[in-house]
């Protein structure tokens, strides 16, 4: 009869961790949410590929949710067999987030290069109609920028000859008319001087160090659910205590 104060504890302890755990899975899914809304026009340009990141956690934050209900399930239940289960799951998702934790870290430190070259292809081959065009608009007209560097790295593109640099560079759509657009001398008091390099960089590195971190910490709070969890299982299978 020893073992039920440490049972009872035990279970309460997990039922509050698998409920964080739920709720760690629901900002993943957040998360990934808000990369594939806010952050699609960057990671478009920075990867050379479309990439799937923003789908992983969204798919990795439903799956959590999924198991965080299991996990609170199986302790209430008080099976060994579940509790095992749960915490062999646990060291699946610790083991997964940690390397998507490293992944992302290394990324933040390689972005800078990997942007500046696919932004500068985006740039020369511009076309006002592809995804990557689009991309380049979005960012110009959001950051207000103009450019890798500036506004004359657009006399380098295939579009400047016949169009000039493109609107999204204007600060006054309004007062921003195409021929001044295909002068350069008029253009320089309509667009912005400043470049989209220094601020597309800075901003990704930003929040790609914030993923990382909340991603290492989650990962890390694995290995408490995934100890309550076998101790529970072992102690239960050791005693054959019949759970209320």
């Amino acid at each position: 009869m020893e073992t039920k104060p440490v049972i009872t504890c035990l279970k309460t302890l997990l039922i509050v961790y698998s409920f964080v755990f739920w709720i760690t899975g629901a900002i993943l899914l957040a998360v990934g949410i808000w990369g594939k809304v806010m952050l699609g026009p960057y990671i478009s340009l920075i990867a050379d590929n479309s990439t799937n990141s923003p789908y992983v956690l969204i798919g990795t934050g439903t799956v959590i949710i999924v198991f965080g209900l299991f996990g609170c399930f199986a302790t209430c239940r008080g099976s060994p067999w579940m509790l095992k289960l749960y915490a062999m799951f646990l060291s699946l998702v610790f083991l997964a987030e940690l390397v998507a934790g490293i992944s992302g870290f290394v990324f933040r430190h390689e972005i800078k290069g990997t942007f500046h070259r696919t932004y500068t292809d985006a740039v020369l081959n511009y076309n006002a109609e592809d995804e990557a065009s689009r991309a380049v608009d979005y960012l110009q007209h959001t950051l207000r920028c103009c450019g890798v560097y500036n506004y004359t790295s657009w006399f380098g593109s295939v579009y400047y000859p016949s169009n000039g640099i493109p609107a999204s560079c204007c600060f006054n759509s309004s007062d921003c008319k195409p021929e001044d657009l295909r002068n350069a001398t008029l253009a320089l008091s309509k667009v912005y001087h400043q470049g989209c390099y220094e601020l597309v960089t800075s901003f990704m590195e930003t929040n790609m160090a914030i993923i990382a971190g909340v991603t290492f910490g989650i990962a890390f709070s694995q290995l408490i659910g995934m100890l309550l969890a076998c101790c529970l299982s072992r102690i239960i299978t050791a005693n054959q205590y019949e759970m209320v």
